[in-house]
């Protein structure tokens, strides 16, 4: 058991005096490539990463749920039968941070499952706002537990679409289905090739000599702001616009390159910077998985470094500082590319480091990050991690 598993496991037993009935935790995930593609039922490329949320959880004989936010040192009980008002058992709005499990309730609940009361212990080291997914990780985690209490058997497909139903329609962010699919699919050693079309997901391994080095900008964004909404609304204008020219296109995964170079003058130049991002992103992730393969590490660093000056220029959703980050990576010589991952509006980068050379970098980077910027940036050398799992603790069920 991990410290932050053990952390969790301790304050439920303080807070409700008895051990937790399960043990739940779902990862991270670092986007090597692919970004703000799911949403255009296009392809991304996500690696669960070895940072976790951890859930500790006995049923409660009622319709009440009562969560602890461990990071937080924040308590919160709301019903069960009451999820449609937004508000906690003493009429006040949920904090956002219960929006997440009360979301993925609300929609399981909708979905016709019948669940029971909860007491549970929320601990996680995924940083939040960085980029990393640290609200799937607690979605699913939350899923699961859930599912396991109820007596529900439901697929992880089945699961990771009420996850983000829930964050869709409940905490009001249009995310895309990647992030609680990783969660649930995470493979160690690989990346996970994802077609948000189809459903249909490959394991890709990851070169044994690279590592992955995440680094978190400090500065934080908020997927419920606007601005994340209104690339997602601008994606589908221009979809739909593109349609009434090409007659097969229902999402920008249908547009090719060569078409969008075509006719994409009719569009807007906002919906044409928009629409040239997702399509060329979608031809980049199939790509890197074929640099991947054969192991051409110059080509995978090459498509890193392309597609964060497409999420700077053309997406627009990437921040100076951030910028910054990846051009002190890229002068690294052990470094083959970097990028934004994740959403944007701040958060992390993600590089492509020679594996010897990895720990070194991460401190080089941090120190430059912050003679640069005067931010202090965290940086480790990223480890991927498995999927999704709940375990029956000592006593439990």
């Amino acid at each position: 058991m991990t410290g932050t598993a053990a952390r969790a496991v301790r304050a439920f037993t303080e807070a409700f005096g008895s051990p937790p009935a399960v043990i739940a935790s779902a990862p991270g995930r670092v986007n090597l490539i692919g970004e703000h593609t799911d949403y255009n039922e296009g392809w991304v490329l996500p690696v669960g990463i070895d940072r976790r949320a951890w859930l500790a959880a006995s049923p409660c004989p009622s319709s009440l749920v009562t969560l602890y936010a461990a990071d937080l040192d924040e308590s919160v009980t709301f019903r069960l039968t009451d999820l449609e008002s937004g508000l906690d058992f003493a009429g006040r709005n949920l904090p956002r941070w219960a929006r997440y499990p009360a979301g993925i309730a609300h929609s399981l609940q909708a979905a016709g499952h019948e669940l029971v009361g909860l007491d549970a212990v929320l601990a996680s080291d995924v940083p939040i706002g960085a980029g990393l997914s640290s609200s799937a990780a607690v979605e699913v985690a939350f899923g699961l537990a859930w599912q396991t209490l109820s007596g529900l058997s439901l697929d992880r497909l089945t699961l990771a679409r009420l996850c983000q139903q829930g964050e869709n329609e409940y905490v009001g962010v249009l995310c895309g289905l990647m992030d609680p699919f990783v969660a649930l699919h995470a493979r160690p050693g690989h990346a996970v090739l994802f077609d948000t079309r189809s459903l249909q997901s490959e394991a890709v391994p990851l070169p044994a000599d690279l590592a992955l080095v995440v680094a978190d900008s400090g500065v934080r964004h908020a997927l419920g702001s606007s601005d994340y909404n209104e690339r997602r609304q601008e994606c589908l204008e221009a979809a739909q616009r593109l349609a009434e020219i090409l007659p097969a296109v229902s999402a920008l995964r249908d547009v090719t390159p060569e078409q969008l170079e075509e006719v994409g003058s009719r569009l807007p130049l906002r919906l044409l910077r928009r629409a040239r991002h997702v399509v060329e992103e979608d031809r980049r992730v199939l790509q890197m998985v074929d640099r991947m393969r054969s192991g051409d590490r110059q080509g995978m660093g090459t498509l890193l470094r392309e597609g964060h000056a497409s999420v700077r220029d053309l997406f627009e959703v990437s921040h100076p500082d951030v910028d910054v980050l990846v051009d002190l990576a890229d002068r690294s010589p052990a470094c083959f590319g970097s990028r934004l991952t994740g959403a944007g509006f701040g958060g992390s980068t993600v590089s492509l480091v020679v594996a010897s050379e990895a720990g070194p970098f991460a401190k080089d980077l941090a120190l430059a990050y912050q003679q640069a910027t005067g931010r202090n940036a965290q940086v480790w050398v990223c480890e991927s991690g498995g999927p999704a799992e709940i375990e029956i603790a000592r006593g439990g069920l």
